[in-house]
């Protein structure tokens, strides 16, 4: 099959270039569709528990709105130019295009009763400017009489103030999101300027948007980045830009098809997926590294280019195929979890890897049919100088000191053991962003002023309909909200019991002191202006449904994690179930901050088995080559020390376990393994001509394939180094730790190995590791090159 490939490719040059190049200007348009993803990823399946909860509120309630919360630490009523200026804010911002709504304290609502017609009617407290400090006292007094606000737009405590700005929906989730908050922002830094204050912003939308275009932009450093890195080390390598042009070429197309896959299947780009073309950089470069290095070694050999070209295609195409497969898996294990966040980034990365192997199958061998025949000057770097003195440093370890190695080896992975015992599972949302980040100092700003902006919400089913409105019902939500209120980590509660509380203020004059539930024996003097209610009285409605069977509270919390939501929840659950009996309530708890932190949970857990897949199937693959179980386990072993001994420096370096970290070990698992399968099959093929020993047959194959792991270690670890640059947490310590994990794996593949094979001898080497299924080196394959056309210029020469 391989020789038949071989003669389409090196005959059908002009076919595959010019199918190939139409192809990517079609993949080149569609990736310029491809747009950011703006929400929190969608980890959970949509069957999950969570997910359908959530649902029915928003069915039941309707979507939550887009906010965004600007706030300072100055007490806006301590001048009157100062409220004015505030006051003019609430207008500006009330006038962008893209924004719904504007609360905060100049321009809050209050409920006036109207005796003549007996109903309520919502009015402003301000309508204009104030010119006096006695009328801004008057206003302040007006205003911080409103029990309904306080904790909620401003902290008479610490002077704190906001603003809750309500964007449009459909504008907000267009392109046109950031012009829109780009204005808003505008006019806020333009007011602390002129006022000397520092503004402070939080909520969903606006945390989500800078991180998106955080992502955006590292997306591009990445690229640029991983394209530098490889140019530098091919250059090392290679001493010639031929090479590098034509590694570069590969590459480039890979991205290309990358990205337009990403708009053809509808993905946006998220954390996870803007890491895939600057992965496929650093993953597709050693492919291109085999290609030339078989194709220069066989001009020193033998000089004839064709026959060089075609034993590039036929021998290395096979190994690189299997290696390519092995990497693939490591990605496509996460296809196998129900979270769309992983599918999308498991699939995206398979076929990319599938792209970037064939592009360098393809171009490397039919560019160079063009080209002359490279130099004795350009082959120079096949002597290998100091890599060759390294791998005879390993021919004496793997020799002399074996036992030390297993020492090694045995120490290490105790260790590894005790820090694996340290990890932790965190989900917080900022968790990634710099301890220095304005994103983290303005949310820890609200946290301690507020309480948090990450929504929580709770569902009360009184299981009838209007049973919500019973006073008994009341009575039960607002104990629950007093025992909410007492912990640190959320906010004033809101629900249809502050609605009614702020009806009964108002009934009576507004004072302060009526804010309480309506009694028994008030009810008949509130029926005709509840029946008289209107549209001036419907926010009320908001935290109930249809029905008035179902109620909702409203808390805010804040970013604690998964790990103390999950403490949180088990303390607070037990207490709700005390005051609403479970023959006459039902009650659910959700929001974005429980979808996102249960994802979290999910995420971790589904992604450790995606690592036990990816394992099986490797091993399958394993089974194939050599068919021998104890080769396999020997194998097995030898790559999951080093995930092993990264799992163990998480713990010890409190690099906590979540979506972005836990990518490490099935990406670095995948490529490892690569190395592991060249060795065993140059071992394998070695011994089985039966002109060597055992002990022969070990370091002979590590002399010959440890040079190319080496070439191959030396640029995954800088090639993976590039996502040190990231501001994220999660990024960085994927560069990092898969860095550090695929160098170990190198030391494992190149040292224990080779060990193991010396140590345990003839009792590894079954007759089924010598019969395999399927051979990754084949003997020496000439082909009859009187079959094989190669243009070369503008004529046709038939070797």
């Amino acid at each position: 099959m391989w020789s038949w490939i071989s003669n389409f490719i090196l005959r059908q040059k002009v076919f595959i270039l010019s199918a190939v190049g139409l192809f990517t200007i079609f993949m080149a348009f569609q990736a310029t569709k491809v747009e950011m993803s703006y929400g929190l990823p969608k980890m959970l399946p949509d069957y999950d528990s969570t997910i359908v909860e959530y649902k029915e509120f928003r069915n039941r309630f309707g979507e939550e709105s887009v906010v965004i919360i600007a706030g300072v630490k100055h007490d806006i009523f301590g001048s009157v130019p100062l409220f004015n200026a505030w006051y003019q804010l609430n207008k500006d911002l009330k006038n962008i295009h893209g924004v719904d709504t504007i609360v905060s304290a100049s321009s809050v609502y209050t409920l006036v009763k109207n005796n003549d017609i007996k109903k309520f009617e919502l009015k402003p407290v301000i309508t204009q400017p104030v010119t006096t400090q006695e009328e801004l006292n008057k206003v302040r007094d007006e205003i911080q009489g409103l029990p309904f606000y306080e904790g909620v737009l401003f902290n008479t405590k610490t002077n704190v103030s906001l603003i809750a700005i309500s964007l449009n929906k459909p504008i907000f989730n267009s392109d046109g999101r950031m012009e829109v908050i780009d204005e808003i922002l505008t006019k806020t830094e333009e007011f602390a300027n002129e006022q000397e204050l520092i503004m402070h912003y939080s909520g969903l939308p606006y945390i989500r948007t800078v991180m998106t275009q955080l992502i955006k932009g590292e997306l591009k450093m990445f690229v640029l980045l991983a394209l530098l890195v490889t140019i530098l080390i091919l250059y090392f390598f290679f001493r010639s830009f031929k090479p590098i042009f034509i590694s570069m070429t590969v590459v480039l197309f890979g991205v290309i098809w990358s990205l337009g896959s990403m708009a053809l299947l509808g993905y946006q780009i998220t954390i996870l997926t803007s890491i895939i073309p600057p992965l496929i950089i650093v993953i597709g470069i050693p492919n291109c590294i085999f290609l030339i290095n078989k194709y220069h070694s066989e001009i020193r050999l033998h000089s004839n280019k064709v026959k060089a070209l075609n034993r590039v295609i036929i021998k290395i195409g096979k190994a690189t195929l299997l290696t390519n497969a092995t990497t693939a898996i490591g990605f496509l294990t996460f296809a196998f979890t129900a979270s769309s966040v992983l599918v999308e980034f498991g699939i995206l990365a398979t076929l990319s890897i599938i792209y970037i192997f064939t592009f360098s199958l393809l171009f490397i061998p039919i560019i160079y049919s063009y080209l002359p025949a490279p130099k004795h000057k350009h082959t120079q770097h096949l002597n290998y100088g100091w890599m060759n003195v390294f791998a005879e440093k390993l021919v004496t370890i793997v020799s002399f000191h074996r036992t030390k190695v297993y020492w090694v080896v045995g120490i290490l992975t105790v260790i590894s053991i005790i820090g694996i015992l340290r990890m932790k599972v965190t989900g917080n949302l900022v968790d990634d962003l710099p301890k220095n980040h304005p994103v983290r100092s303005d949310l820890k700003f609200f946290e301690e002023n507020f309480a948090g902006v990450m929504p929580l919400l709770i569902t009360i089913d009184a299981q009838k309909p209007k049973e919500a409105l019973k006073f008994s019902t009341l009575k039960r939500m607002e104990k629950l909200q007093e025992k909410i209120e007492a912990y640190p980590e959320f906010s004033k509660p809101i629900s249809i019991v502050d609605g009614i509380k702020f009806t009964k203020q108002a009934f009576y004059g507004g004072n302060s002191k009526k804010y309480d539930l309506i009694n028994s024996r008030e009810k008949a003097f509130f029926k005709p202006y509840i029946d008289n209610a209107n549209g001036d009285t419907n926010f009320l409605r908001t935290f109930l449904d249809s029905s008035f069977r179902y109620a909702r509270i409203n808390v805010q919390m804040a970013d604690v994690g998964t790990n103390e939501m999950e403490k949180l929840l088990a303390d607070l659950n037990p207490k709700i179930d005390s005051i609403f009996p479970e023959d006459k309530y039902d009650y659910g708890i959700t929001g974005q901050s429980i979808v996102y932190l249960k994802g979290t949970t999910y995420l971790v857990e589904n992604l450790f088995v995606s690592l036990a897949i990816a394992i099986v199937l490797v091993g399958l693959i394993m089974a194939l080559l050599f068919t021998s179980v104890r080769m396999i386990l020997i194998s097995i072993a030898t790559n999951l020390f080093p995930l092993a001994l990264t799992a163990g420096m998480m713990g010890f370096f409190d690099i906590n376990i979540k979506p972005s970290t836990i990518l490490v070990f099935s990406i670095a698992f995948g490529i490892s393994v690569d190395d592991t399968i060249h060795y065993l099959a140059k071992f394998r093929q070695e011994y089985r001509s039966g002109t060597l020993q055992i002990k022969q047959a070990v370091l002979l194959a590590l002399r010959e394939t440890g040079v190319s792991m080496i070439y191959t270690s030396i640029i995954l670890f800088f090639g993976f180094s590039v996502f040190d640059s990231s501001e994220f947490g999660g990024t960085r310590a994927l560069g990092v730790l898969v860095s550090a994990t695929l160098f170990v794996a190198m030391l494992a593949n190149l040292i224990f190995l080779p060990s193991l094979l010396l140590t345990l001898e003839k009792r590894i080497l079954t007759k089924a590791f010598n019969e395999p299924m399927m051979d990754l080196y084949d003997e020496e394959e000439d082909i009859d090159l009187q079959v094989l056309e190669v243009e070369k210029g503008n004529h046709n020469i038939q070797e």
